[in-house]
């Protein structure tokens, strides 16, 4: 264990947790995008996208357990999360550009990639558009699910488009120059807590560690406060469970059992009638909306016996 000067930060190394091999910018139209990379640079790729209010670094025991077995285990910072730019607008268009510009600087062949939450919900929305980027997909608890509701008619929605815009601009207005709410490393740990409760302490101060700046004043998370659920723009969550019919790639879901305020509340009855042939879904009775990090090890050897040999 290692204390710095700050009295209130005890820094040690969580039971598994590994830094990334390899940290680098990509460059997607204006916006830099972090990258960070675990095992062999030579080895088949393998994406990992996180959900929202995260970051890359969230996978730090996950993600060794996929590198551990020959995999190039890639994940990137969201605009506005990490160590990625903060920009003027978010939207899921504006991800999905970011993660064509990651995915195509590692390969132009197809690769599995895996989804946690909001990164999953992207994820099948980017394999339906352009199925030839992935030969499989795996969804950790990221299928979004409402009651479905009768669409509307095209002027409707551009006037939908123009209040969502209109509220976004207004925000950022009011949040031009602001700033998180800095406090010790305990703070920030107790903080995500109240989002997290099944997570341990020991793992949310070392989230902080990654995931936020240590200022002179206190730490805080790398997020833009302007940041908010859902970017801008007419979408439904249902929009995406019904893509689900049409991937063209080997499908598996992982739902979690116990219900958390930042999932999505999906049941494996809500998911089954849209399964397309081949696909499957799971539902780990005893984990959360973060079962990956719940529950590293059942969840890395399920996604990597479905993958099966890379190669």
């Amino acid at each position: 264990m290692e204390r710095t000067a700050d009295p209130d930060l005890i820094l040690g190394e969580y039971p598994g947790a590994v830094a990334p091999e390899r940290e680098y910018m990509v460059p997607a139209g204006q916006v830099n995008i972090a990258v960070h990379e675990w095992g062999s640079a030579g080895a088949a790729p393998l994406f990992l996208v996180h959900g929202g209010f995260d970051f890359a670094r969230t996978y730090d025991v996950f993600a060794p357990l996929l590198a551990a077995a020959g995999w190039r285990v890639i994940g990137w910072d969201q605009r506005g999360h990490g160590d990625s730019d903060q920009t003027e607008l978010y939207s899921w268009d504006g991800d999905m550009r970011d993660a064509m510009a990651v995915m195509d600087s590692v390969t132009s062949r197809p690769a599995p990639a895996i989804g946690h939450s909001k990164g999953g919900a992207l994820m099948i929305q980017l394999a339906d558009a352009q199925p030839f980027r992935f030969s499989h997909l795996i969804n950790i608890d990221g299928i979004p699910n409402k009651r479905p509701l009768p669409d509307v008619s095209d002027h409707e929605r551009t006037r939908m488009m123009v209040g969502d815009v209109e509220n976004w601009l207004d925000l950022r207005r009011k949040v031009v120059s602001a700033e998180r709410r800095p406090g010790t490393l305990v703070d920030l740990a107790r903080r995500r807590g109240r989002m997290n409760p099944r997570l341990s302490l020991e793992w949310l101060q070392h989230l902080v560690t990654v995931g936020a700046r240590h200022d002179p004043d206190g730490w805080r998370w790398k997020i833009d406060p302007s940041m908010r659920f859902g970017g801008f723009g007419p979408w439904r969550p249902e929009w995406t469970t019904t893509r689900l019919p049409g991937l063209a790639m080997p499908f598996l879901g992982i739902l979690a059992g116990v219900q958390e305020v930042m999932g999505f509340g999906t049941l494996l009855h809500h998911v089954t009638p849209f399964l397309a042939e081949g696909s499957r879904c799971e539902v780990l009775d005893d984990a959360g909306h973060f079962l990956h990090i719940e529950q590293p090890d059942l969840v890395s050897t399920m996604v990597l016996d479905f993958l099966g040999d890379n190669g």
